[in-house]
């Protein structure tokens, strides 16, 4: 026997349970499937949430051994106890994956446990997770299956020596010596979390710079600050593989232009060299939908190409953020529902969650130039804002860009404590079209970090008045 819903959504992570969400809140019959024994997907599960109670509690350790003293805080026989820190980060995801459930039980959508895949127009096949399997008839099928790791040639991932971000989450130990695939986010967040824990940590990146998409000053800047810290680079290096020993793992790379091997040793290696669209087993072919050779669907205004087939999230185009798919999610809800949805993805922030964070949106000045836009700067250090040298947090600075002719804000670029949180200020001055003089004759709270933004859109006049 099937059952008839009006949209059925395969995938339960951000960009799927946000759709599920508006489109019970638009009256619509919905049902969402998802294969893991939690709803949240890769975000909730494996990924943004618990590398972040990873990344808080690992910062708060080492704040603890190196900062507090200074702050007239002592503290004898400080010790890690990683079982205790694995174990919160696994109660935040607990608590979180439950609030999906809680969320999706208020707004009277079904959720089943299983495998979906389409079985042709407004069919839903679906091999049950205890068993049995159960056909669902619809008018509409959100495709939110996520991405996966995207593996390395030549080396195999058992998610205990060599590791994706997901094994990396979960380390026993603290590895004495970690290897790093790849200087993206996902490698500099989780490299950051074990060599605060202990770990000596050399980042391996094929390009000659890190953070890739970020904007250059920026990124030369946080490269320096990371070297600070400790974390080594090897940049404009090809890994040719890993050899697993039995008491190390050795790790062999070249220059990415050519030239000699050579070999580093580790225990642990990380693969963090991106991520690629999930659609294994999804049945894509029994309506006529053909990824591209990356597996990306395409999506115009998240139709597919099959009349009835929605798409939202990481597999599809544009930047795998799990803000973006939740964002997709409620515009894809909309327009099935014969609203107006809508994303702006000329705004949509990125954030780095290291020590100092980074965060960006808009263009960067490479984007600015490569496009022959005019464009002003304005800087401003956190060296001269009062909170952070009150806070002793003074590395990074604020970079506004903006047009030269019409002042128009066209990007903003952030490094330092807290910048995560007050990117979405200059996010929001951006979708109603301000200008970096809105911000700057926007009155700011003294003494606050948030000052650095006000100062930076200051600059791009000349009128800053902290320096």
């Amino acid at each position: 026997m099937s059952e008839t819903y009006d949209v059925v959504i395969i995938g339960a992570g951000p960009g799927g349970y946000n759709c599920a969400t508006r489109c019970g809140q638009l009256g619509l019959k919905v049902a969402i499937i998802e294969k893991r024994d939690k709803l949240g997907g890769t975000c909730l599960n494996v990924g943004c949430i618990p590398s972040k109670a990873m990344l808080h509690a690992s910062e708060l350790y080492e704040s603890a051994g190196k900062d507090f003293a200074g702050l007239g805080i002592e503290i004898a026989g400080l010790k890690l106890n990683l079982d205790n820190m694995l174990k919160q980060k696994a109660d935040a995801v607990n608590g979180l994956t439950a609030g999906v459930a809680y969320i999706m039980k208020k707004n009277k959508v079904t959720v089943i446990a299983g495998e979906g895949r389409i079985d042709g127009p407004g069919r839903v096949a679906i091999s049950l997770q205890g068993g049995g399997s159960q056909v669902l008839e619809t008018k509409n099928i959100v495709i939110a299956t996520g991405s996966e790791p995207t593996p390395l040639p030549g080396v195999e991932i058992d998610e205990e020596r060599i590791v994706s971000s997901t094994g990396a989450l979960q380390l026993a130990s603290v590895p004495k010596r970690m290897i790093v695939i790849g200087a993206g986010i996902i490698g500099l967040e989780l490299g950051s979390v074990w060599r605060r824990l202990g770990a000596e940590v050399t980042v391996v990146e094929y390009l000659d710079r890190i953070l890739p998409g970020a904007d250059g000053e920026i990124a030369k800047q946080a490269q320096r600050l990371f070297t600070k810290q400790g974390i080594e680079f090897k940049l404009g290096m090809k890994v040719t593989g890993v050899d697993k020993l039995k008491s190390k793992l050795k790790l062999n790379m070249q220059p990415a232009a050519g030239g000699e091997v050579e070999s580093i040793d580790a225990e642990v290696v990380l693969v963090a060299i991106g991520r690629r669209p999930y659609t294994k087993g999804l049945g894509l072919e029994t309506v006529g939908v053909v990824p591209d050779k990356r597996g990306v669907i395409a999506n115009d205004h998240y139709r597919t190409s099959a009349e009835g087939v929605w798409v939202v999230g990481d597999v599809t185009t544009g930047p795998m953020l799990a803000h973006k798919a939740e964002d997709e999610g409620v515009a894809c809800a909309e327009l099935i529902a014969g609203k107006a949805g809508h994303v702006d993805y000329g705004i949509i922030p990125g954030v780095v969650y290291t020590k100092p964070e980074i965060a960006w949106v808009g263009k960067t000045e490479e984007e600015l130039k490569a496009e022959g836009v005019a464009y002003k700067t304005g800087k401003f250090p956190f060296s001269a804002n009062s909170r952070a040298k009150t806070n002793h947090e003074t590395d990074g600075f604020v970079k506004i860009l903006a047009d030269a002719a019409t002042d128009r804000v066209l990007g903003a670029h952030l490094m330092g404590v807290g910048v995560g949180e007050m990117i979405g200020e200059v996010c929001v001055a951006m979708e109603f079209g301000a200008s970096s003089e809105d911000i700057a004759r926007t009155c700011h709270a003294h003494p606050t970090l948030t000052e650095a933004v006000r100062q930076a859109s200051m600059a791009v006049e000349g009128w800053t008045m902290q320096m």
